[in-house]
């Protein structure tokens, strides 16, 4: 078996959505690997972009402030590419409710625009997708496989969904080498921490950071899946170069389940600050709440012999390291 270094030694790698959590990670692994790679970020006003993500690479990586809607511009930029992580994205879900066109435009047809740049000038580059376990809707039962119905009950989990299918209609019909994940809950280094519209377990971290209370909704008793990011770009980069993945969808996410009010618990002691408060469920919230999930993922560690690495106590812990060290830089 190649070695990665080996697969991506000179290989042209561009990640849309560049600047943020899930794609700066994969970047400061692909780095070492001796891949030429390109950041591309719009860095839209609230998502995740930061460019402290990238201290440590910056003189290594090139980045281009598009974007994935700008024809022009990302016609030129998929030019020649090897690999395209196609992570940009517009992410709260109760936003696309609010604002469903944007939503559709940046999830959906901002995504076509890409899949058809690459279609008429790097058809054979590999494309990966970030979808979402929001995809599922209401859970019927756990752990979630890929087999389990899509039932979207956003506009965010609805133009995922269109978005998939997407990709998977590019592979079948224009042969586009792609791969789809639907991603548990990320957390991890890197994250925004301004707001708590996404990557809601690094919002907790910031309140018990900064000694305030967790608010937990009902009984906290609700189960989640959590994946710490490192061990996401792990997966999506063992799933860039394996001919299994092509054209396949794979759940993502850590294969345990955690509770809601553990996971509060687990920062405020990792944090050494904040309190955990139990409050009723907000109204926008409750459209968004599926019941239980687990993912089932028995289908990724198969195709790319990959299993998460990282307990969620351990991801808290250097969660909250990563922060204390560069708190400035997010705050």
């Amino acid at each position: 078996m190649m070695k990665q270094a080996e697969l991506f030694a000179n290989k042209n790698v561009m990640i849309t959505g560049g600047l943020g959590m899930i794609g700066s990670t994969i970047a400061h692994k692909l780095v070492p690997l001796g891949a030429r790679v390109t950041l591309v970020d719009a860095f839209i006003e609230p998502y995740g972009a930061n460019d402290y993500n990238i201290e440590g690479i910056r003189d290594n990586v090139q980045i281009s402030v598009t974007d994935i809607r700008d024809k022009d511009a990302i016609r030129h930029l998929v030019k020649k590419q090897d690999i395209i992580f196609n992570l940009a994205g517009q992410v709260s879900h109760n936003d696309s409710l609010k604002n469903p066109f944007l939503d559709a435009d940046i999830n959906y047809i901002g995504h076509l625009n890409v899949l058809e740049c690459v279609r008429r000038n790097a058809p054979e580059a590999v494309v990966l997708f970030a979808g979402s376990r929001l995809q599922f809707g209401r859970i019927e039962k756990n752990p979630v496989d890929e087999s389990h119905p899509l039932q979207p009950r956003t506009p965010y989990a609805l133009n995922k969904t269109a978005a998939e299918n997407m990709y998977l209609f590019y592979h079948q019909v224009h042969r586009l080498r792609c791969v789809v994940f639907r991603i548990a809950n990320p957390y991890g280094p890197r994250s925004q921490m301004k707001h708590s519209k996404y990557s809601m377990v690094n919002w907790f971290i910031r309140q018990a950071m900064d000694n305030q209370a967790i608010k937990v909704f009902g009984d906290g008793l609700q189960v989640r899946d959590y994946i710490y990011v490192d061990d996401l770009a792990e997966a999506f980069i063992r799933a860039a170069v394996s001919e299994a993945c092509m054209g396949n969808v794979f759940n993502v996410g850590s294969g345990v389940g955690t509770r809601f009010r553990d996971m509060a618990e687990t920062i405020v002691r990792a944090a050494k600050g904040g309190t955990v408060e139990f409050v009723p469920w907000p109204h926008d919230y409750i459209n968004v709440e599926t019941g239980d999930y687990v993912t089932d993922i028995a289908r990724i560690c198969e195709a790319v012999s990959w299993r998460p690495a990282t307990a969620f106590d351990v991801g808290i812990e250097r969660t909250v390291a990563y922060y204390r060290k560069n708190k400035s830089y997010y705050w």
